[in-house]
Parts: structure tokens; C-alpha cells; sequence
């Protein structure tokens, strides 16, 4: 329905303006973030700084931007809060060297057991977030610090101004698709507000609401170049304890969200990024801005978009936004308090349009309804929590959806061959889910002599399979009556304990596979 994504491929002059384009959305973000975590806005803007450019330059996916988010941010709170700034950047240099053994071990793979259902709503989810956290833009902050919605004149200016920017940005391609449209979007309302004199909030703006009373006049966002410091804390037992339940919620949730986004941007550009490799990535740029007075943080789904949009594919565009933000800060800081929030605004609306997976309403009125609840549970958990748990919580209903489906799926067909021996032969998968209809497939008291358990066309998943055999191995021999069990693989034989007298090994018919069990960790 909103195909707003640009397919031309890498190069210079895409990278180059799609980069500038992205370090305009970066600058309130950033300074969100850090109001967000308790810290001083440059923190976050420094970090916005180093996570781009490392992981542009060294991680697993060209095109992808990273910097200060909001769901690390939420996570510092507590942190900052009890033990002050230097803790938090300990806590992030120990998150960076987390993820970075994550990419060394190569655990990132694992994001591929994500199923559809979870990533539609992650991404829908996700939609939703970048939506409800453009409102409080349209809000405005009297004497006493309480928030209002805007009334009158300035809430049809800045509708205005929104729609002019989300109409650029649509129609602009149309026509040429020589600059990026975002860019042109953001510039085009920045002259027309300071031109005709509009009644518009601006960056600075929004810095000034964040900030006391106290410090409203002298706000500003220029800065210095970060510099190296070793955190000022004490390097004992006691200081791991408290910076490590920290440290490892923001390097699970950063790798999340940041592998998550890689596999976006794949199915969005056709492209195969490295997640192993994007976790090296998130972890150095983690340690890094750590030593350097940076807040962390991970992947930034709406900046992202936004690149990718814009055309931008390569490691260019995200080092030019990092460059590009650090230049801001240092050189041209007054120019970017200028941006009028509106321009930012409907840049992040149609990256809404555009992240939010519209077809998922097909798998909705579908016929697979357990599809439908977990996409609907993911999208509601990501808007009322977080999105770690919410895939987390994603990835947990589908298995045991999964498990449930596939527990009735094992049956078995009888017959009774030449030697009057009974035969069962197993159809399906035995695992912890299907062990109770496993049970009830089996007539003891009526069982001939000699059974003979037939695996050929079966197998088994785990030790809670292997359990059952043996169970059923020694009820039948409680009767008297002598069991034969057919075609399980080596493994399985081993880990049997009961029936392993039982089993009649083939040395060139019995199958090869492994079984998840304890028994030979």
C-alpha cells in the first residue's frame, strides 16, 4: 500500500546526502533519549556520534544506523539515577564486550528462529511506537512545566507544516529522485517557517522544555569532540554486581532490536547482511562509547528507514551521518536548533507508513488464527512494554503454539505380519508434547506375545521421547511379553535405558540424527 522504499543501489552521492538527511532525525532523538535515561543530552548525542560511525564501518549491515534508543534508555534509568553517570558507562563497556563474545560465538544466528508472525508484529509494533512518541511534539509546556495540547493558529501551523513535509517527501520522487526527498522535505519547511515568520517550535525548542528553569537561556547543543576516560569507580566485586543486571539487559536488548532491524532491511532491500558480525559490531561501538562519555545503545529502526528510503545502502551513508552529526555539534550547532520540529515530525510519520507491514491485515482475516493471535500479542506487548520482551514473549507462544499443533501429529498404523508379531508403525514426531498420545497408541493387554515398535517413518526429538520409550519397555515387561523397537538411530539406543535390550540394530537401515537431551551434555 506504501511501497516508500527507494531500490537503487550504493552509491557515493546517495550514501553522502541520505547520511545528511539522517543526522538532521538524529539530533532530537538523541537528546530525547538522554532526557529519557537522566543524563546530560550531550551523552546521548555522543553516542549517537560513536555507535554510527563504528557500526557503519565494521558491522554486519551497510545501510543500517545505530545510536542512543529508547528501549537501552529505559533500562539506565535506575542506574543513573542510584549510582550516578560513571556506573552507566561501565555498564555499557561491559554490555559492548557481552555482545562482542555474542558475535565470537556466533550466537547471532539464532535470530533466524524468529517466525513471521513475531517479526510482522515487531515491525508493526515498532510502527506504533515511532508513532505515539511523535505526539508529545504536539504538546507544549507552560510556566509550571505541565504539558498542553496545542491550541489555535500554532496546532493548524504545525499540521500544516507536517503535512507539507510528508507531501514533499511523497510527490518528490515523482519528479526526481536526484536528492533525497527527506532532505529536501526538511529543508523546504526550515525556510518556510524562519521565511514568512511562522509560529513553529523548534530543535532548541524542545531542549528548553527537557531542561530547568534555570538553565532554559543558556540551552544549546554545540559541544566538543568526546574524550577518552577510564570510568571513575572503584574496580571491585562489589561494582560488578551492581553494574552487571545493567549491563546484560542492554546488551540482550540491543542485539534484539539490532538484529531484528538488520533482518528488516534485508527483506526491504533483497540483500543478506551478517548478523554475527553486526554483534562484534554493537559490542565494540558499546565499549567504545563507554571509554568516550557515551550512553550506548543499538539499532534505530525510524533513522534506518529513513536511510534506506532516502537511498541510502552502503557503510557511507551511516558514517556520513555519524561525521556529519559530530560537524553539528561542533560547528553548526545553531543551525540545527533552527529545524522546526514539524519537518522532523512527518519525516517519522512516513516512516511509519513505510515500516508498518500493511499485509499482515491478509494474515488477520486468514484462516490461521494462532498466526493472528501472536501478531496481535507481539504488536500489543511492544506498545505497552518493550521490544525485547515482546519478541521474546513472541518467539515463546509460537513454540509452544508449535508444540501443541504437532503433539496430535504422531499415530500409529497396526498389522500383525508373519510371524503373529504386532506392528506399530509410528507416524509423526515424538517429543515432550506428543509423549501422551504416544502412550495411548499402545494396547497392552491385548498385545500379542512379541511387538515389534516401528521408528522408520517416525523420529525422536528429545529426552522426554526417549523417557516414554523406556516406560513403555518396562510395562510391557512387567506383563511378560518381549519388545522389539526398530530404526532408531545410535544416539537413541545410548541414551535408552530400559529398552535398550530391545532395540534390533541395522546398521545400514537405522537413521542418523541427534536427540536434545541432557544425558550427553
Amino acid at each position: 500500500m506504501f511501497n516508500l522504499i527507494t531500490k537503487s543501489d550504493s552509491n557515493v552521492k546517495n550514501d553522502v546526502l541520505s547520511g545528511i538527511t539522517v543526522a538532521l532525525a538524529l539530533v532530537p532523538e538523541a537528546v530525547a533519549f538522554a532526557f529519557v535515561a537522566g543524563v546530560d543530552p550531550m551523552i546521548g548525542l555522543y553516542a549517537a556520534f560513536m555507535m554510527g560511525l563504528i557500526t557503519s564501518a565494521i558491522g554486519g549491515r551497510p545501510g543500517m544506523i545505530s545510536g542512543a534508543t529508547g528501549a537501552t534508555a529505559v533500562v539506565m534509568v535506575a542506574l543513573v539515577a542510584q549510582y550516578g553517570v560513571q556506573y552507566l558507562f561501565a555498564a555499557v563497556i561491559l554490555a559492548g564486550l557481552i555482545q562482542i563474545l555474542f558475535g565470537v560465538f556466533k550466537l547471532g544466528k539464532f535470530i533466524r528462529l524468529v517466525p513471521y508472525p513475531v517479526m510482522l508484529g515487531f515491525v508493526n509494533g515498532l510502527a506504533i511506537v515511532i508513532f505515539l512518541a511523535q505526539m508529545g511534539q504536539f504538546k507544549v509546556f507552560d510556566t509550571l512545566g505541565i504539558a498542553h495540547w496545542m491550541t489555535g493558529s500554532q496546532m493548524y501551523v504545525m499540521l500544516g507544516l507536517v503535512l507539507l513535509t510528508m507531501s514533499i517527501i511523497h510527490f518528490l520522487p515523482k519528479l526526481t529522485t536526484a536528492v533525497p526527498s527527506s532532505l529536501v522535505a526538511i529543508l523546504a519547511v526550515t525556510f518556510a517557517v524562519h521565511g514568512l515568520d511562522l509560529e513553529a517550535r523548534t530543535v532548541i525548542d524542545f531542549v528548553r522544555d527537557m531542561l530547568p528553569e534555570a538553565e532554559k537561556a543558556t540551552a544549546t547543543l554545540a559541544g566538543e569532540l568526546p574524550s577518552f576516560n577510564i570510568p571513575m569507580i572503584p574496580f571491585t566485586l562489589e561494582t560488578l554486581y551492581i553494574i552487571l543486571p545493567t549491563a546484560v539487559i542492554i546488551a540482550l536488548i540491543g542485539l534484539i532490536e539490532s538484529l531484528l532491524t538488520l533482518t528488516l532491511i534485508d527483506e526491504l532491500t533483497n540483500t543478506r547482511g551478517r548478523s554475527n558480525k553486526e554483534c562484534v559490531g554493537q559490542g565494540v561501538a558499546n565499549t567504545v562509547t563507554g571509554f568516550f562519555g557515551g550512553m550506548g545503545g543499538c539499532a534505530m529502526i525510524g533513522q534506518s528507514m529513513i536511510n534506506i528510503n532516502s537511498g541510502g545502502r552502503g557503510r557511507l551513508s551511516g558514517i556520513t551521518a555519524a561525521v556529519v552529526l559530530l560537524a553539528f555539534i561542533l560547528f553548526f550547532a545553531q543551525w540545527i536548533e533552527m529545524i522546526p520540529l514539524a519537518a522532523l515530525v512527518g519525516v517519522m510519520f512516513m516512516v511509519v507508513l513505510g515500516t508498518f507491514e500493511w499485509a499482515s491485515f491478509k494474515i488477520l482475516r486468514g484462516a490461521n488464527k494462532e498466526d493472528a493471535f501472536v501478531l496481535l500479542l507481539v504488536t500489543g506487548v511492544t506498545v505497552a512494554a518493550d521490544l525485547a520482551i515482546a519478541v521474546i514473549v513472541g518467539v515463546i507462544v509460537s513454540a509452544l503454539v508449535f508444540a501443541w499443533k504437532h503433539a496430535s501429529n504422531i499415530f500409529a498404523r497396526t498389522h500383525i505380519d508373519e510371524e503373529n508379531w504386532k506392528v506399530y508403525e509410528l507416524e509423526g514426531p515424538l517429543f515432550f508434547g506428543s509423549v501422551g498420545n504416544f502412550k495411548e497408541l499402545f494396547d497392552l493387554e491385548n498385545d500379542p506375545q512379541d511387538v515389534v515398535i516401528e521408528f522408520k517413518n517416525s523420529r525422536i526429538w528429545d529426552s522426554s521421547g526417549i523417557d516414554a520409550i523406556d516406560g513403555l519397555a518396562d510395562k510391557y515387561e512387567a506383563i511378560g511379553k518381549k519388545l522389539h523397537i526398530r530404526h532408531i538411530s545410535p544416539e537413541c539406543r545410548e541414551l535408552l535405558v530400559k529398552a535398550q535390550k530391545y532395540v534390533e540394530m541395522n546398521i545400514n537401515e537405522d537413521p542418523r540424527y541427534h536427540v536434545v537431551a541432557d544425558k550427553l551434555a
